[in-house]
């Protein structure tokens, strides 16, 4: 009999062991979970009052239940404390606040004990499983792996990754791509995050980065950092473009990424369903990489606005169709690639449109300085388009206009500031009739017209523009004063005299200040 008892103390490591290595957890857990089930038993058969521990021997597998007694002053719970000369019965060095562990004689489990102790056992397994997995997955971020389609479930795709399970919603799968159970697939660890269900490893195969690194596998230039992806653009399934740079002058980044007779581009090809790959060579010319990013459609011109971040492109009437591409994916993709806004103009409406320009500000030279049309379209195409430029320009540049003298050149200037005082004094009238206080009028920077339209958008006392943000004034996609070309480093400036004069700053009151209001950008000027 006692060979039999052995033999099952021995068994109980045995299966501790099998279970650790099966779900690759600690041996140590999995007994843990077995002394936890077996405690929680106990108390259901001694009761649960009383503090109950049990414990197994690494070694033979022997099981033994203790009762756990504090030693107080004062007993408040006699099932779980005891008092010190009681305690010196049993041990004669006990003190206050130590614990007796009182030996209980072993139980024979009934069958509902013995469920609850195996639903024990099971939840801790299953908890250090997950706990594992999301500790294995969750700084590998950013790989590619490969498992296998366990299922699929309204579009979203389970896959077996040996060791954990890794889901794709219905959107990161490519599109027109048929996916059954036990195909071996490939995909990039987007996310990994810890939900009440256990960890879940979100997969995807239509991240722009997972296309970066299998290009990173199919080219060992990439892989060794000699050749760089700069950037990568994704229609999934459809069409997609990559910039590369080469940090060695003697490599052709375009070449190493298409391989020999195209084979490792096409290994990439083959891997995204047929995804059609545009490779470009980067440039910090955002005009030149722009260029390359509309191949394969030819560009005449491009202009920049740096401040906005937008490009205008102008190509060949054939060619626009080319440059915008079906449903506009390849412009779209070229904007993506840049991170600039792409307009494409054919030339023969970029030409409409600059004539249209020609005439509205040969019009507006005509009515502004009282001159006939021709003498106004020779300021335009002499590249004037201001009054400010008129008026503020040296009189040698306006008088060695052909047909000009300095007569009609100090006569046209006389005429633009006259015309540019009148301008003023009509929005200084309609500042009035807004009611933007004198006070604001007073900041230096802001000119009438700049008042007007501060007085438009309910900006008119001194708080009200002392209140504002440098952003709110001068960005360019929604700021107030977006139209005057006003940098956020002035419209700071102005916004700092108006709390001084608003006696919300002292005058010698530093800078950092204003960061603390809400403007960042104010250490400048104290650096300054």
């Amino acid at each position: 009999m006692a060979t039999a008892v052995s033999a099952n103390r021995l068994e109980l490591l045995q299966i501790a062991d099998a279970v650790a290595r099966e779900k690759s957890i600690d041996k140590e857990i999995v007994i843990g979970a077995m002394e936890e089930a077996i405690q929680k038993a106990a108390r259901s058969r001694y009761g649960a009052e009383n503090d109950i521990r049990a414990q197994i021997d690494r070694t033979n597998g022997d099981t033994r239940l203790f009762r756990m007694m504090e030693v107080v002053e004062e007993v408040e719970d006699p099932f779980t404390q005891v008092t010190l000369p009681e305690a010196l019965k049993d041990k004669s060095d006990a003190e206050i606040g130590d614990f007796l562990a009182d030996p209980l004689p072993p139980v024979d489990f009934g069958r509902i004990a013995a469920q609850t102790a195996k639903q024990v056992i099971v939840q801790k397994v299953r908890d250090a499983e997950r706990e594992r997995q999301y500790e294995e997955y969750k700084d590998r971020i950013g790989e590619i792996v490969t498992g296998v389609v366990k299922r699929v479930e309204y579009g979203n795709v389970i896959v077996d990754l040996g060791r954990a399970e890794g889901i794709m919603r219905r959107d990161q799968v490519l599109p027109r791509e048929h996916v059954r159970n036990g195909d071996r697939i490939r995909a990039y660890i987007q996310d990994v995050r810890r939900e009440p269900r256990g960890p879940q490893i979100f997969l995807s195969r239509t991240h722009t980065d997972f296309m970066a690194k299998l290009f990173a596998q199919e080219v060992p230039e990439i892989y060794d950092s000699i050749i760089e992806i700069k950037s990568v653009a994704r229609d999934p399934g459809s069409r997609a473009k990559i910039a590369v740079l080469s940090h060695e002058s003697n490599i052709d980044p375009v070449g190493a990424c298409v391989g020999m007779r195209g084979s490792r581009v096409q290994a990439v090809v083959n891997e995204l369903q047929g995804e059609k790959i545009d490779i470009i060579q980067w440039s910090p010319d955002p005009a030149t990489f722009i260029v390359n990013a509309l191949a394969p459609a030819e560009v005449a011109k491009v202009v920049l606005d740096e401040d906005t971040k937008r490009i205008e492109v102008v190509v060949p009437d054939e060619q626009l169709s080319l440059a915008i591409g079906r449903r506009g994916q390849n412009v779209r993709l070229a904007s993506q690639l840049a991170g600039w806004t792409i307009d494409i103009l054919t030339e023969a409406e970029e030409s409409e449109r600059r004539q249209q320009e020609f005439v509205n500000q040969s019009a507006m030279f005509v009515a502004a300085l009282d001159v006939d049309e021709t003498l106004a379209q020779l300021l335009v195409a002499e590249g004037f388009t201001e009054l400010e430029e008129v008026a503020y320009v040296e009189l040698g540049e306006l008088a060695g206009i052909e047909g000009f003298d300095e007569d009609l050149a100090a006569e046209l200037q006389q005429r633009a500031v006259e015309a540019l005082e009148s301008k003023d004094k009509e929005a200084d009238a309609k500042r009035t009739e807004l009611g933007v206080a004198d006070e604001v009028a007073a900041i230096e920077g802001l000119t009438p017209a700049m008042l007007v339209v501060l007085g438009e958008k309910d900006v008119k006392s001194l708080e009200d523009f002392a209140g504002l943000a440098g952003d709110e004034l001068s960005s360019p996609a929604d700021g107030i004063l977006k139209s005057f070309d006003l940098t956020e480093e002035d419209a700071n400036t102005m916004i700092m005299a108006a709390r001084r004069s608003a006696g919300w700053l002292e005058e010698e009151e530093p800078a950092a200040a204003a960061e603390a209001e809400g403007t960042e950008t104010e250490d400048k000027a104290e650096e300054e």
